[in-house]
């Protein structure tokens, strides 16, 4: 009986003591809830705030989305953070000593991440200098691929083939932005020597009108087609030069078309795109070849003539190449003294 009497003594002593501490508690969860959903909200203003701009719509969504994302998961760390504290605080820690403890532990890790700190460092210039954003197609350290995520210490591409590339934000060391802004392609196309230039650069201007009037593909032509003219001579034919600016993130799509809109407009008008080949030439005709027989019959060498010029004539007629009463050396005509081999 008296064990029972002493447990409830001890019981209404500490019974209040647990409660306040737990009410606390529940009091600071319910607080850090409360700002979380609170800064939600307010990060999106944010956002409206950040769309707001003479930069293109797309752009500007691209840039927002990256920053809140950034801002919300700091903000986030933080609440929870400040909740954690005051927890121990509640249930009787030192803050202040733990505080100093984390201080110096924090320098002595320091000193042993500098990789991580810089990694953290780099992220935030990054975003502070909008280098890219999400969605931008950029070429990180030789590597191209489409932005996934900027993280604080990562940033993350995916390529044409679908692979995932992770850059620790401290080693990037070259970024080429191909969506910064606007976009231009820039194409090059040969034709063999004995073409128009002219003609085909007015048939070039033409394809490029038609494809800004086109209602897939015009909208993302914000300048006329600009043909820059002969751009060089090769071993192929002449280079032409022209250039395509378009929307960020569009060139690629709006390139394809154009060539293949080019293709069929100069299959349609008999012009031709070089490829590569050699072309041998003779600058003389070269001798007929003779071949004389001395001391034989006349009357044979004829009758021999006459037997393989019928034995040709068999076999041309045999393979398709020739009628008969049409080949044989009285038949055809001396052939050109020049010829092309393509390979």
């Amino acid at each position: 009986m008296e064990g029972v009497i002493s447990d409830l003594v001890t019981w209404e002593a500490w019974l209040p003591r647990l409660l306040s501490i737990v009410s606390r508690l529940a009091l600071v969860l319910i607080l850090a809830w409360g700002l979380k959903r609170l800064s939600r909200p307010l990060i999106r203003r944010l956002d409206g705030a950040l769309s707001r701009h003479r930069e293109r719509d797309e752009e500007r969504q691209r840039r927002a989305e990256t920053l809140v994302n950034i801002v919300e998961k700091g903000v986030s760390a933080t609440i929870w953070a400040v909740a954690g504290l005051m927890g121990l605080q509640v249930l009787g820690v030192n803050t202040a000593a733990l505080l100093t403890a984390a201080g110096v532990g924090g320098l002595a890790i320091g000193f042993g991440a500098q990789n991580l700190v810089r990694d953290f460092i780099s992220g935030f210039f990054i975003l502070a200098e909008d280098q890219f954003r999400v969605g931008d197609v950029v070429v990180i350290n030789g590597t191209s691929g489409t932005v996934q995520a900027i993280n604080p210490r990562t940033t993350i591409l995916r390529d044409l083939s679908g692979t995932v590339h992770i850059f620790p934000n401290g080693l990037i060391e070259t970024v080429a932005n191909r969506t910064k802004e606007w976009a231009r392609s820039v194409i090059e196309l040969s034709v063999p020597y004995t073409e128009n230039v002219d003609r085909v650069m007015a048939l070039l201007r033409e394809v490029g009108e038609e494809l800004q009037a086109d209602e897939t593909f015009g909208p993302g032509i914000t300048q006329p087609i600009s043909i820059l003219g002969v751009d060089g001579f090769g071993p192929e034919g002449v280079t032409l030069k022209l250039t395509i600016t378009t929307v960020p993130g569009q060139q690629f799509a709006i390139a394809r078309e154009f060539r293949r809109r080019v293709k069929n407009r100069f299959d349609a008008e008999g012009i031709r795109l070089s490829y590569p080949h050699t072309s041998l030439h003779w600058e003389v005709e070269p001798p007929p070849f003779r071949l004389e027989l001395q001391g034989a019959d006349p009357a044979l060498l004829d009758a021999l003539a006459d037997q393989v010029a019928e034995r040709v004539l068999r076999r041309l007629e045999a393979q398709g190449g020739t009628q008969p009463g049409t080949g044989g050396p009285a038949g055809r005509q001396q052939a050109a003294p020049t010829r092309e081999d393509e390979a």
